[in-house]
């Protein structure tokens, strides 16, 4: 059998999983693999020309793939997210800063309060496909200025 339509069903099913990984926001907002490991988002974020930037701390320690700090914003009372970027995280055990930018149809955000939820992410390898492995969420009320 050829390679690529195997490939192809290995993509799409990486794909798929991600996708209820991030459709999932109530599961994932308890999961923390290990307490040293954690995810922040900071009280402020800004808007400028119709585009977003958030942006907090993490830490976490080594993974078998890549991991990335994910965003997305929201109002208050709103079940509509906006993702707004991702970072590669550098998983030394260390604190490092994070900030993602991105933008957002006009008018779907105000100045004022929003909703945030920052995810810490591993896409692990497992065969042919890479698996979403969360290492840590945090969902937070913040204030959005504009620049």
């Amino acid at each position: 059998m050829p390679v690529r339509p195997l490939l192809g069903v290995a993509a799409g099913a990486g794909l798929l999983l991600v996708g209820f990984a991030a459709a999932a926001p109530s599961a994932a907002s308890a999961v923390s693999a290990a307490p040293e490991e954690s995810v922040t988002v900071d009280s402020k974020g800004r808007m400028a020309d119709g585009s977003v930037t958030l942006s907090g701390t993490y830490r976490c320690h080594g993974g078998s793939g890549p991991v990335f700090v994910s965003s997305a914003v929201s109002r208050p009372s709103s079940t509509l997210h906006y993702s707004v970027g991702g970072t590669k995280a550098v998983c030394d055990g260390k604190k490092h800063r994070w900030e993602n930018t991105g933008t957002v149809p006009a008018g779907a955000l105000k100045k004022g309060p929003a909703r945030v939820e920052a995810t810490l992410m591993e896409l692990r390898p497992s065969g042919l496909m890479l698996l979403p492995v969360v290492h840590a969420v945090q969902h937070r009320d913040i204030t959005l200025a504009e620049d």
